[in-house]
């Protein structure tokens, strides 16, 4: 189950690491042996870190990155507590409506810190690692990177609010072809969508996003949060609306047998069979 009540986040079980240096705080995915997979403990201690960033008057801007060769490959099948249970499946999917409207809740705490966030992507950046990117006020893309949204697949819905924040920044055309086939794009053709802002050689990403964070917080914060707040909320206009039908579409996939037909074939290596169930 979704651990909701601890604020600590236990020595051995951190997934994001929190440094601040200069007016920058750095939010660094750390488990590149797992290619920084996502759970619901990263979920969780996401919404503790931007808590704790957001009322802290040193901190003038946020860099999003990852250690390792991955920014995040997705779902961490083998994290604790992966699965949502319930006595009935009816019980089942209300648990799973009210885990992702939690984790919705917490990716906002993120997308709307008062801080701008810039992201700094390197190799895999599938699922939710593509969702969290997303979540960052600008995007720099190292020319390994790799993004997909490959839920379909694996017989579940886009959970995160990912393919309407393509569909925001690229257009719903955009949205569809990627969330319907989960095909994967490469550095430049996010570019090209306006998924990403720029495009470097891998050995200079880390430099290039400091550089960028460094630019930022040097600015006025009042005049650079005013900022943020306005584009956002003529750019967000309909997406909480929006997430409330993700939610609900989520959590009926989630408990499909098609979900676990996808994920089933995915460990086996074979193509899924769908039925619509």
């Amino acid at each position: 189950m979704i651990d909701t009540i601890t604020t600590e986040i236990a020595e051995g079980e951190e997934r994001i690491r929190l440094e601040v240096e200069d007016g920058i705080a750095f939010l660094t995915l750390c488990r590149p042996d797992q290619l920084n997979g996502w759970s619901w403990e990263s979920t969780r201690q996401l919404g503790l870190l931007a808590d704790r960033i957001r009322f802290d008057p040193t901190v003038r801007v946020v860099l999003l990155r990852a250690d390792g060769r991955a920014f995040c490959a997705g779902i961490d099948v083998t994290a604790p507590g992966g699965a949502i249970t319930g006595r009935t499946p009816a019980e089942r999917t209300r648990n799973y409506h009210e885990g992702i409207r939690w984790v919705h809740e917490r990716f906002a705490v993120l997308a709307r810190l008062p801080q701008p966030v810039v992201a700094a992507v390197q190799g895999y950046c599938l699922g939710f690692g593509f969702e969290l990117a997303l979540m960052a006020d600008v995007r720099l893309a190292a020319e390994d990177a790799v993004f997909a949204l490959p839920e379909a697949r694996l017989g579940v819905a886009v959970d995160a609010g990912g393919d309407l924040r393509i569909a925001r920044d690229a257009g719903a055309g955009w949205a569809k072809y990627l969330a319907l086939t989960g095909r994967r794009i490469d550095a430049r053709t996010a570019e090209r969508l306006n998924l990403v802002q720029q495009v470097l050689p891998p050995d200079e990403l880390e430099a290039s996003a400091r550089a960028l964070a460094a630019e930022i917080a040097a600015n006025a914060p009042l005049a650079v949060q005013g900022v943020k707040r306005g584009i956002d909320a003529y750019a967000d206009a309909a997406l909480p609306a929006a997430l409330d039908g993700v939610a609900m579409t989520a959590a009926l996939t989630l408990t499909s047998e098609d979900a676990r037909e996808g994920y089933a074939a995915q460990a086996a290596r074979r193509p899924p069979h769908f039925t619509g169930g």
